[in-house]
């Protein structure tokens, strides 16, 4: 279940075949089922439930292998919710104390701009690199995952209090509630099924999501070379409209997260990898914060 944020596959979903392995997943919010080929299933019998062709088993042994690999050993702990919540709340409560710091030992005015900027971009860059070690991993590196948070609430401590001190006031916090009301919005819509994540839903997100990333990287590179804001995507009305697209953008790799956590207890995942989903919720967590950033400084500096 490698877990990540909009920029990064998940493991659980194949390129051509949806969820990768052999049996079927249960729905949003439906009963959780044992299925044949589940490495974590301990023999209990199988319920029998619909089968969704899109969202399949990310835990079931490949066809050659059923039945005939090992099974996890019977006293091995199975990751429940209350796992992902313990994990995600101390990855998410590090980042938030690191913020604080930052913000509080960083100042961005004029007699420490320098300094306070140049420790937020060596904290973004050694994030970036260390989230990216993690997306690749076959297992969750609890250590490598805290010290993500660490650096990443450096980075964000800097960069909220430069939004807030300098361009809009109050930006930090209306951002932080909007990210709340995102999150909250979106497990209510999951649970409900209002949302409901299949093939078709995870191939929109991630052409969207990389043609969102691939248009901001030109956009970088053109005010890199040319100096500005480059083509524009990231102020004035073409501005807001590419916030209101990335903040949506989180939203839908919201109700990726929670399909995976689902899965993941459903099919009786190890303990472990209750941090690769608290490590992809704060990935994709701090992506709309920094969205909501951008987007609310740009309508108070428009006004």
């Amino acid at each position: 279940m490698r877990s990540s944020n909009p920029v990064f596959s998940r493991r659980g979903f194949s390129r051509d075949n949806g969820y990768a392995g052999n049996s079927a997943a249960p729905q949003a919010g439906g009963p959780a089922v044992q299925t044949q080929g589940n490495p974590y299933a301990q023999g209990a019998p199988a319920q029998t439930a619909p089968t969704n062709p899109y969202a399949q088993n990310p835990y079931a042994q490949p066809d050659g292998l059923q039945g005939s690999g090992p099974q996890a050993p019977a006293g091995a702990a199975r990751m429940t919710m209350d796992d992902v919540i313990m994990r995600t709340g101390t990855t998410l409560g590090i980042l938030i104390v690191t913020a604080a710091l930052a913000w509080a030992l960083l100042p961005v005015d004029d007699a420490n701009m320098a300094r306070s900027i140049g420790v937020a971009v060596v904290a973004g860059l050694a994030a970036m690199v260390l989230g990216l070690v993690q997306s690749f991993k076959r297992k969750a590196s609890p250590a490598l995952i805290v010290t993500y948070a660490a650096l990443e609430g450096v980075f964000l401590g800097v960069i909220s209090s430069f939004v807030d001190n300098r361009i809009a006031g109050g930006a930090a916090m209306q951002a932080v509630i909007g990210t709340m009301a995102v999150f909250a919005g979106v497990l209510i819509a999951y649970k409900a099924g209002w949302i409901r994540v299949n093939r078709r839903f995870y191939g929109f997100v991630m052409a969207a999501a990389l043609g969102f990333v691939l248009l901001m990287a030109v956009n970088l590179l053109f005010a890199v070379i040319g100096g500005g804001d480059g083509l524009g995507f990231r102020s004035g009305t073409l501005g807001i409209i590419m916030g209101i697209v990335g903040v949506l953008l989180g939203a839908c790799f919201l109700a990726l997260d929670f399909k995976q956590v689902e899965d993941g207890i459903a099919y009786g995942a190890p303990r472990e990898e209750a941090w690769l989903a608290a490590f992809g919720m704060t990935l994709t967590l701090v992506w709309i914060y920094m969205e909501f950033l951008r987007l609310i400084a740009i309508l108070q500096s428009s006004d």
